[in-house]
């Protein structure tokens, strides 16, 4: 028989849930020619690395669907649910609006840059529409990251062939003044969870892993013997025999 359990034993778990709130948005992987399309129109890098992410006041932790499709056996009265591709939906973002509307100039543009043009002058009748090459206007390195009020604990998200592809209608008005705040639309590929730079697959804890172990047959890292080190951090590398034939002497 299943003994039940105290209040008292669940309390400290739902004392310590996550919250909605402290996240960070980063643009990076924009290519150059992207960036080249919206400097020449007031939005310089910094603005979009950094401080579209800061704008950004309600994001969505992305989710994904397993396509299925359904086998029937012949004769055997059994179905079964089998899947052959993993959907990633679109992804909403909303921005405030900055009093020098580069927030506004930055996907305005962007979506310009993608839809391309026959000509720069888009005011003649036989102006017309050329799309951009899909390599010419994705991200690959935008990323969500989202942690904890203490700063300890993160889970983050890399998204992949992403670009704005709507931006919703704003409204305005005279009366009951407010944040002037605008909502856009993205398209990507795919994502990945877990941090995603080469240092830490090279330390293999990138997709959440937890090892930190060395990679099979990577090179032992070179020391300072001028900058502390840490001996726990250093033992992963060189063997604990090695300091056995160090004695005053040998820094003489």
């Amino acid at each position: 028989m299943v003994k039940p359990r105290r209040i008292s034993d669940f309390k400290p778990t739902f004392t310590n849930l996550a919250q909605t709130s402290h996240y960070q948005l980063i643009f990076g992987g924009l290519p150059l020619g992207v960036r080249q399309h919206l400097n020449v129109r007031g939005v310089d890098y910094r603005f979009m690395t950094e401080t579209t992410g800061l704008l950004c006041s309600s994001a969505v932790i992305p989710g994904s669907t397993l396509a299925d499709t359904k086998v029937i056996g012949n004769y055997q009265g059994v179905i079964e649910n089998m899947t052959h591709a993993r959907i990633f939906p679109d992804i909403a973002l909303e921005f405030y609006v900055d009093s020098e509307y580069k927030i506004m100039k930055f996907f305005e543009h962007y979506i310009e840059f993608v839809a391309g043009g026959s000509r720069e002058d888009q005011s003649q009748e036989d102006y017309y529409h050329q799309m951009e090459y899909p390599s010419d206007y994705k991200m690959y390195q935008a990323k969500l990251l989202k942690f904890d009020r203490d700063y300890k604990n993160e889970i983050q998200f890399n998204f992949f062939g992403m670009y704005p592809y709507q931006i919703a209608n704003i409204p305005i008005k005279y009366e009951n003044s407010n944040i002037l705040k605008m909502t856009v639309q993205f398209h990507i590929d795919r994502y990945s969870s877990g941090r995603s730079s080469s240092y830490d697959r090279y330390r293999r804890r990138n997709n959440n892993k937890v090892s930190t172990a060395k990679p099979e047959g990577a090179a032992p890292a070179e020391v300072d013997f001028n900058s502390s080190v840490n001996i726990n951090e250093m033992s992963q590398y060189v063997d604990s025999s090695t300091f056995d034939s160090i004695d005053a002497n040998t820094f003489s």
